[in-house]
């Protein structure tokens, strides 16, 4: 499980050069690894290897466009879950194949689940008959994925560009407006 508060590695400008490397083609030889970030076989090695004892990379795998390969349906599934039972019902969803992950969130639900199907009534067998039924879940609400505009394998610190900060003050608040409101 990743976790969104840890610590972070000390990384320097040549070990984000890998990651940048691998981000792109996880495949890359350890030769061509180091003539891409402009260092030798071996230092390319151990810093890979220094990495991974890190646990900043955490394996490798092929990337897989969901909907080709048969699930063309995804949804958010937002839980709240009764306090005392977070990882009973952890241990429960990690045990449902459509699954892709779960993260634990702020606001009015506690943890959201991206799942897959093959179809609109798999998800909701799913949501129905697996996730809203566990014991430990108080509220479910799900959300249909229309489509799939991008997603990143990871970003990096060095990918994220100074912004100003934003005035200080109250949060912010969106909120949807009507179609008959008169235009501002």
């Amino acid at each position: 499980m990743h976790s969104a508060g840890r610590s972070a590695v000390q990384i320097d400008e040549i070990g984000y050069d890998i990651l940048r490397v691998l981000r792109d083609d996880g495949r890359v030889s350890i030769a061509a690894l180091a003539a891409r970030v402009g260092i030798s076989r071996a230092s390319a090695y151990s810093r890979v290897e220094a990495l991974t004892r890190a646990g900043v990379i955490t394996g490798y795998s092929a990337r897989v466009d969901a909907a080709r390969a048969g699930l063309g349906v995804c949804a958010l599934v937002f839980c709240s879950v009764h306090p005392q039972s977070w990882e009973e019902f952890f241990t429960a969803v990690r045990n449902l194949p459509e699954v892709e992950s779960a993260k634990i969130t702020t606001g009015e639900h506690d943890i959201m689940l991206l799942v897959r199907s093959i179809d609109v009534q798999g998800i909701y067998a799913l949501v129905a008959g697996g996730i809203a039924s566990l014991p430990h879940v108080a509220r479910v609400e799900t959300v249909l994925i229309l489509n799939e505009v991008f997603e990143r394998p990871y970003v990096l610190p060095t990918d994220i560009p100074a912004r100003e900060r934003p005035p200080q003050g109250g949060l912010v608040s969106f909120v949807a407006t009507s179609s008959d409101r008169p235009a501002g």
